[in-house]
């Protein structure tokens, strides 16, 4: 693999805003791509390790997910996100940076720009939106 991919919910309107914050902001050679649009199998991810957590896979193929996975993009960025990184990496705040992000997944829904979708399970949300999240004849 030549770059490192960031990989988040596509299906997610909040999920989809923090990646667009990374592209406006964040300088990182990092791909960030959807899952849904993206070769997980080339990546060595499964649907159901991006349904729960933004996953991360470098360029040299280590992988990481969740909080992890973030500090891994702001390490890869510039020098003031890599002061974000080491923060991030730091033992009481990485210990406390998982269940915040647990809490963020399970209510990305209600967090300002989630949408209903978020909270359903990708299959739930193709059987009422269809894979590419329009709405199925007939619902």
């Amino acid at each position: 693999m030549e770059r490192s991919t960031f990989v988040y919910d596509g299906d997610c309107a909040f999920c989809t805003r923090c990646a667009e914050f990374i592209d406006r902001r964040i300088p990182t050679d990092a791909r960030v791509v959807p899952w849904q649009f993206a070769d997980l199998a080339a990546l060595g991810l499964t649907e159901g390790e991006c349904e729960q957590a933004v996953q991360w896979v470098g360029a040299d193929g280590s992988r990481a997910a969740g909080p992890d996975a973030i500090a891994r993009l702001l390490a890869d960025s510039g020098p003031r996100w890599r002061v974000a990184a080491a923060g991030l990496r730091f033992p009481p705040v990485r210990a406390a940076a998982w269940p915040a992000y647990r809490w963020v997944a399970r209510n990305r829904h209600r967090l300002p720009g989630g949408t209903a979708a978020c909270a359903l399970p990708q299959e739930a949300r193709e059987r009422l939106y269809g894979p590419a999240g329009r709405p199925t004849p007939g619902t």
